[in-house]
């Protein structure tokens, strides 16, 4: 199995050996597909984002849905299991932390020189596992993004979000309460020191633009442990593998020569690697997908992963349709408010091995897949200056 697509493929079977290929071959089947004891799998791009962008009919809240399996875990007032007002004043509150300028600002203060310095070390030869590169990464971000100390609450929070999300299943709609315990004592070494933040009411962070609001510490620690949850493991997961698809198709060198073209890049790689490759809803009032009907309690099982597909390969050249556009990170009212800040230190990371690419050319000497995680990714991606 040679190129992109094959380690690709291998990377999804190593999280999801049974899962990935029924949500495949799913696809195949139709559209849209009632699953006894998964749910309405939904493949055609164009009726994911129907019903993404119709929470009244499709909801992230009741059973079988996101609120189901998080809520017990994280609290109820955290973005992503929350509907209507509460949901949108809750976003528009917290919507300052993730403009272009405020992501790019904090990457730079607390990814910064750990990008320098690996841009430095692939310039001067030294291999090295971007894997582990990225856990620091995405731990510093999103601890400072949540007024931790990013330099002691960088590691804590990875491991805390990976301890939980390795818990999730796509047969399973909801944790057991033993589960739900070790979810919470995993993430309260970092919500715990949160609490500081919220009562000094810093608006830099997510605890202190909380208490503003008027939410309570409670519901400030929960967005903590919500914002480890998703900021984390994606990110750990994309850097590595976006490194990888320009490695594989040859593309390093074109976007290292050509920087105009690293956003492409970076876009087409989120459209393969597919950062959310299942998302779920419950049906809250009667309605069609396509030629299914659907009823309340439904749980639609939205396949991104196949969705994103479609479209064929990497190719950072070939426009993404508008139904398909960024369909990763969701649409309508739950379209990912952290998306400027994953794509922010995906570029920072890029950014510097581009640069040590054109010192000295990079090649991949060894790499292993992740296996039995949530989301698919390598356990270990070493790169190495030629």
């Amino acid at each position: 199995m040679r190129g992109s697509a094959g380690w690709e493929r291998r990377v999804q079977l190593g999280a999801h050996p049974l899962a990935y290929p029924l949500v495949r071959a799913l696809a195949r089947v139709g559209p849209v597909v009632r699953v006894p004891r998964v749910g309405v799998v939904v493949s055609d791009a164009a009726l994911a984002r129907e019903v993404l962008t119709d929470p009244a009919a499709f909801a992230k809240t009741g059973p079988g849905s996101p609120a189901a399996l998080w809520t017990p875990v994280v609290g109820p007032s955290v973005l992503l299991n929350m509907e209507g007002p509460g949901h949108a004043a809750l976003r528009r509150a917290l919507a300052g932390l993730f403009t272009p300028a405020a992501v790019a600002a904090l990457c730079a203060r607390v990814a910064g020189p750990d990008c320098a310095a690996l841009r430095d070390r692939l310039a001067a030869g030294e291999p090295v596992d971007l894997v582990p590169v990225a856990q620091r990464l995405a731990g510093a971000v999103i601890a400072g993004l949540v007024g931790l100390d990013a330099r002691d609450a960088a590691g804590p929070a990875f491991a805390a979000a990976t301890a939980v999300t390795s818990m999730v299943r796509l047969a399973r709609p909801q944790l057991t309460p033993r589960q739900v315990a070790r979810g919470r004592a995993a993430l309260e070494a970092i919500t715990a020191p949160a609490t500081r933040a919220y009562r000094d009411g810093d608006p830099a962070t997510v605890p202190g633009r909380m208490r503003a609001l008027g939410l309570t510490e409670h519901e400030a620690r929960g967005a903590v442990a919500a914002f480890a949850l998703t900021g984390t493991e994606t990110v750990v997961s994309f850097v590595p593998r976006l490194v990888a698809l320009l490695h594989d198709t040859g593309w390093l060198a074109t976007v290292a020569a050509d920087r105009s073209r690293a956003d492409a890049a970076v876009d087409e790689a989120l459209r393969v690697t597919v950062p959310s490759p299942v998302m779920l809803r419950r049906v809250a009032a009667p309605a069609r997908i396509g030629t299914v009907g659907v009823a309340p309690g439904d749980r639609v099982v939205i396949a991104t992963v196949s969705a994103a597909r479609a479209l064929g390969g990497f190719d950072p050249d070939r426009p993404h349709p508008p139904e398909l556009r960024r369909l990763w990170f969701g649409a309508g009212p739950h379209f990912c408010l952290g998306m400027p800040l994953a794509t922010a230190q995906a570029r920072l990371v890029l950014d510097a091995v581009l640069d040590a690419h054109l010192a000295r050319p990079l090649r991949i000497t060894r790499r292993r897949v992740a296996r039995r995680v949530l989301i698919p990714g390598y356990r270990e991606l070493v790169v190495h200056g030629a």
